[in-house]
């Protein structure tokens, strides 16, 4: 669709991330939904080699990709699997641990049983000019859906030993991850993704997530820091409360940059200098916009955002399957004729 726009380089997302200016600016997407793929390249897209070509096509210097674990969560698909066939929703009240009973019963996953074969099988077939990102996250995410947000909310009162608990116990399986990702030498770049905030604000107090996040985000960010790779922290949101926090957890670049949330013309003059910026063309336009429109927007935001390098392009969140693959391929297209330096 667009290889003879731009030949992949990872070199040039490596520096963006960095906070450095690169020859121009890279793409960068949390993920793009298999109904999406398979639209632009008329079949589905499911091995790591068609992931690789599809990537390497539409201008992407990288493949991400995640280990597989099974991790038991309270969610709930919605009803119509006719219109939405990946979608689920999580419970807001009780969940599958509510006391020191359930929690002994629940089926934490081992370290040993996580899968890192369609990892190890990019990093045999990724090419030179690309890199591969490795990506998990949800150590708070996945304590709240456990417990259901209501239930999690009351048990930080009234177990708090319980809440510290479920914590650890998940938060050590997932940073296992990153150490295992971190030692493979084909891993570029470390991505660890997890929601705290609204567009109105934090989830939780930011004193809760000094004690029980961003020590694990920390311990990330020291691993990426060792092999000397760009740390990648996701969080929809407002988080101007906790990004100094984000920062001294040594996070190189931030996404997805909400602009519900936080404008990039702020975001850019107060943290620009500190951080790497990616995303935030604004998935309702892409869903409900007009071509135009998603020109203009994406040329806004190289002129704000990539004016002095440091800022990755993607979407506000990720490309979902109800985005209008026109508008995703004018973003898309926009960027690599227009995003060079």
């Amino acid at each position: 669709m667009f290889k003879h726009l731009r030949t992949p380089n990872f070199e040039r997302l490596d520096k963006t991330l960095r906070n450095q200016k690169a020859d121009a600016i890279p793409l960068i997407e949390l993920g793009i939904h298999p109904d999406i793929k398979k639209e632009i390249m008329g079949k589905p897209v499911i091995t790591v080699q068609e992931d690789i070509d599809f990537m390497r096509i539409m201008g992407y210097d990288f493949l991400k990709v995640q280990p597989e674990i099974s991790l038991k969560l309270n969610r709930k698909k919605v009803e119509d699997a006719s219109k939405i066939t990946d979608r689920s929703w999580s419970t807001e009240h009780e969940g599958l641990i509510k006391d020191w009973e359930s929690f002994e019963a629940y089926p934490f996953p081992k370290r040993e049983e996580i899968n890192y074969h369609r990892l190890e099988e990019a990093g045999k077939r990724i090419p030179d000019d690309m890199g591969i990102i490795g990506q998990y996250g949800d150590i708070f995410t996945t304590v709240w859906e456990t417990m259901g947000f209501e239930t999690f909310s009351m048990l930080i009162y009234e177990e708090p030993a319980l809440v510290d608990e479920l914590f650890r116990r998940i938060g050590d399986v997932i940073y296992s991850m990153f150490e295992v990702m971190s030692q493979m030498d084909f891993v570029k770049v470390l991505w660890y993704s997890d929601d705290i905030a609204y567009s109105s604000g934090l989830l939780v107090h930011p004193d809760f997530l000094r004690e029980h996040l961003f020590p694990w985000l920390k311990k990330i960010g020291i691993l990426a820091k060792r092999r000397d790779i760009p740390f990648i922290y996701h969080s929809d949101g407002v988080l101007y409360d906790v990004m100094d926090d984000i920062l001294a957890c040594g996070v190189t670049a931030l996404h997805p940059l909400e602009p519900i949330s936080m404008d990039i013309a702020e975001l850019k003059s107060r943290y620009g200098s500190y951080i790497a910026l990616c995303g935030g063309i604004d998935v309702d336009q892409l869903t409900r916009g007009s071509k135009d429109s998603v020109r203009e927007l994406t040329r806004k935001y190289i002129r704000i955002a990539g004016k002095d390098g440091g800022w990755a392009a993607g979407s506000s969140n990720s490309i979902t399957e109800y985005i209008k693959t026109e508008n995703y391929l004018t973003m898309v297209e926009t960027v690599l004729k227009e995003g060079t330096y």
